[in-house]
């Protein structure tokens, strides 16, 4: 079974325009993403799919194959689609989301083994909160599982709400990666927008109010998205001891 890794870019971030092209560690944000993707060694075709010519030629400059999508998508995930629907011969597509400059080939690795392994229509992966880290931060996407290890909600907010201050918990941070079947992923972007996604602003939660069933790989490393400017400079820290 062939699956692909296509990587989502846009120029217009809200909070941080131009993000895929900004420079960590002398390379575009982008660019770094798309080699961890390469040394994953696990997909057939690794696409950054862009509306922007500035991405694009960015993307081309260091070897990546590129896919110039509509400018008006409203997710990454429609983005995906766009390209998936040109590729007939990829059974399966990863969403890997052009922010994450660290996620690790080796978990790509493991997420495309499961999904492939156990037929699934859908996988992402959490990591532990670490000690120190703000639960309450509504930029870090909590996860609660059921005994699968299939989602039962994501959400901003702090899940599950600890009644007791003294009960211990283990909180899950969502990662920002995806992998869908084809056909799931082709009938996922015909959904509209639902309810819980538009209030929480996570497009997961679509797949969930219909039924789907997510299935989480809990990764013991936490991968840092690039929000921000300051995230950034974070990430290039990391990098550089990479």
């Amino acid at each position: 079974m062939k699956t692909a890794a296509i990587i989502p870019a846009r120029y217009a971030s809200t909070r941080f325009p131009g993000k895929p092209l900004h420079l960590l560690a002398g390379k575009p944000l982008v660019q770094h993403v798309w080699e961890r993707c390469i040394e994953a060694d696990v997909f057939a075709e690794v696409v950054i799919a862009t509306d922007d010519m500035r991405i694009a030629e960015a993307a081309f400059n260091f070897g990546a194959e590129v896919a110039l999508t509509s400018d008006k998508h409203q997710s990454g995930t429609d983005r995906i689609a766009e390209v998936a629907k040109k590729m007939p011969k990829i059974a399966a597509f990863f969403n890997v989301q052009g922010d994450e400059p660290l996620i690790q080939p080796k978990l790509l690795k493991k997420l495309t083994k499961e999904l492939v392994r156990d037929k699934l229509e859908m996988i992402t992966a959490a990591n532990p909160f670490e000690e120190g880290e703000l639960v309450e931060n509504p930029n870090a996407v909590k996860v609660i599982l059921n005994r699968n290890s299939d989602a039962i909600y994501f959400s901003r907010s702090v899940i599950p709400f600890r009644r007791a201050p003294s009960m211990p918990i283990q909180y899950f941070r969502h990662q920002g990666i995806y992998g869908y079947s084809r056909k799931f992923l082709l009938q996922f972007v015909k959904w509209k927008p639902t309810q819980l996604e538009l209030a929480e602003q996570l497009e997961q939660l679509r797949a969930i109010e219909h039924g789907a069933k997510i299935r989480v790989v809990v990764n013991k490393a936490s991968s840092i998205g690039v929000d921000t400017p300051e995230d950034a400079l974070e990430a290039e820290k990391l990098l550089n001891l990479r």
